[in-house]
């Protein structure tokens, strides 16, 4: 039977509601993104005075561009790395976080997964560390820091911050690449391993540039190396400890900003453009500079390369090891 005038108007109607449903549907899930943001926004970090508290100020200095207030919210690192994890991925709560957060899931059972559960958005800084000796040590390169532990294997000591820091796997690293016997002896932190280290209670440490630099000025201790791939500007001239004997030798500490995993690509993109854009200007570079670390403005996809390299590079040196935590 031919339709009637009104059955065909009812058609009509119901195919232009379901249009129109279709197109509102489609612009309220762009909302979100083209408004953002829309409230303050909540950065997670690790306690405060640590270096990755002053990256979190700095961080949040770069993204009140934006227009709203940014707030730095000082935890426990694994608590501030649970809040993100758990947190709704609409881009007002962030992670600023350091190697800690795949490293530690790497040597302890942690409440979350630390690719599975977050959204990389840039990488923010590169740290790499010093190859140090106490004086009274003869060594005045790596090379012949590596011949005399070879000729009284287990008699040298390094020192660290601690069982599984950066300072821990930078020796250990040393040890495996070098086929040497050092014995590592752990610290609460890199203050008490550096005092250590200046009464010659120990004859090494991998230390950050910024703790190391007085002690170097005032000649009371001796830098062989640097740990980074390449030579860095920290430590003009200092050459890097692969290109003094130890070849594939690289370890530095990395920071970075993450949001919680599901975030819009859109707001991913948009948080990376003005971290990228703040983190390449000279002056943060400076600043950066100045407290010992290099600023870096990746793409999400490079953060998160480079944090799947570290965790497969390191999660096979602490096996290896038998690396625990306590």
């Amino acid at each position: 039977m031919p339709r009637t005038n009104a059955a065909v108007e009812m058609i009509f109607v119901a195919w232009a509601m379901c249009s129109a449903g279709l197109v509102w549907a489609q612009a309220s899930s762009t909302v979100p993104a083209q408004s953002y943001p829309a409230k303050p926004i909540r950065i997670a970090t690790s306690p405060i005075g640590g270096g990755t508290d002053s990256v979190a100020r700095l961080v949040a200095q770069g993204l009140s561009t934006l227009g709203q207030p940014v707030i730095v919210d000082n935890r426990p690192a694994v608590i501030a790395g649970e809040l993100v994890s758990k947190a709704s991925p609409d881009g007002y709560t962030l992670l600023v976080a350091s190697g800690a957060l795949w490293i530690g899931a790497l040597l302890q059972n942690v409440p979350y997964d630390p690719v599975r559960d977050f959204a990389p958005i840039s990488m923010t800084t590169r740290s790499p560390n010093i190859l140090v000796v106490h004086p009274s040590i003869p060594a005045k390169s790596v090379q012949e820091l590596v011949a005399l532990a070879k000729e009284r294997p287990g008699e040298l000591n390094y020192g660290s911050a601690g069982t599984g820091t950066s300072p821990h796997l930078a020796g250990e690293l040393f040890k495996a690449l070098s086929g040497t016997s050092i014995l590592h002896i752990p610290f609460k932190g890199t203050a008490q391993a550096l005092t250590a280290l200046l009464g010659g209670q120990i004859q090494l440490i991998f230390s950050s540039t910024s703790a190391a630099a007085p002690h170097l000025t005032s000649a009371r201790l001796r830098a062989l190396a640097v740990t980074s791939a390449q030579p860095t500007a920290l430590v003009p001239g200092l050459p890097t400890v692969a290109a003094s004997g130890v070849p594939g030798y690289e370890m530095i500490s990395v920071d970075g900003v993450f949001a919680p995993a599901r975030t819009s690509g859109a707001i991913i993109g948009r948080l990376n453009q003005e971290l990228v854009r703040f983190l390449n200007s000279s002056a943060v570079k400076d600043q950066f500079q100045n407290s010992g670390s290099e600023a870096v403005g990746s793409s999400p996809e490079e953060f998160a390369t480079a944090v799947k390299s570290e965790m497969s590079r390191l999660g096979k040196l602490i096996r290896d090891v038998g690396i625990k935590t306590d």
